[in-house]
């Protein structure tokens, strides 16, 4: 396993490094999916549970971006998929170059789908076009059902949004109903995804989608 120290993006417009990177994945039939949430969401276990599901159908790697430490990117390459660890030097979020830096590191010509498990952050990873196909937040029933409101950007920015934890809905005061309401009014398109990593309700759906998402992009690949 390698890790890196990403200490400042590579260029000076993100922009530019996002639909460069976009081009490339596309170019190569790799789906990329940014995954954003805040700590303690549920990214690492819910990424684990996908490549247990799918990884002997699907080729997958895993870029795990964090202030420090390695657990996480231990915990997926000891479930057989690639992974990396960049370490992004106190910054909270990954930009287009920080991104493109790590995958060339990590490799991932031969890959169908990377997930970019973004640092732990409700604020600034929703702000950073990191040039992935598609973006999905999680949401842990933990956190509480009011996070659209205090959150906007993130939920108009992504895709999806992946109810996490659903397992412990009965010991919190979440109400889904609401906060799926909440969500959808800020981003009419937005898909949602309950789900328990821990049990496996809700992962087929989410999978399905997940499969979808990456025969699209294979299919309109230039």
């Amino acid at each position: 396993m390698k890790i890196i120290e990403l200490h400042k993006s590579l260029t000076e417009s993100n922009d530019r490094d996002a639909d460069a990177l976009r081009a490339r994945m596309k170019a190569a039939g790799t789906l990329m999916i940014n995954v954003m949430s805040s700590p303690g969401s549920g990214k690492t276990t819910l990424l684990s549970r996908i490549i247990g599901d799918i990884g002997k159908e699907v080729r997958i790697g895993v870029l795990e971006a964090d202030i420090d430490a390695s657990v996480d990117a231990e915990r997926i390459e000891a479930l057989g998929a690639r992974s990396i660890q960049a370490h992004t030097d106190g910054m909270c979020h990954m930009d287009a170059g920080m991104t493109a830096a790590a995958l060339d590191e990590m490799g991932t010509g031969d890959l169908d789908l990377v997930f970019l498990e973004n640092v732990g952050n409700l604020i600034c990873p929703a702000e950073f076009d990191t040039g992935a196909g598609c973006n999905v937040m999680l949401l842990s029933v933990t956190e509480g059902d009011d996070k659209p409101l205090k959150y906007p950007l993130m939920f108009s920015e992504s895709d999806a949004l992946i109810v996490t934890k659903t397992d412990a809905l009965s010991f919190f005061d979440f109400d889904l109903k609401k906060c799926e309401e909440r969500a959808k009014r800020l981003n009419p398109a937005i898909r949602i995804f309950p789900v328990s990593a821990k049990t496996g309700e809700g992962m087929a759906a989410l999978e399905e989608w997940i499969r979808k998402r990456m025969a699209e992009w294979k299919d309109t690949k230039t």
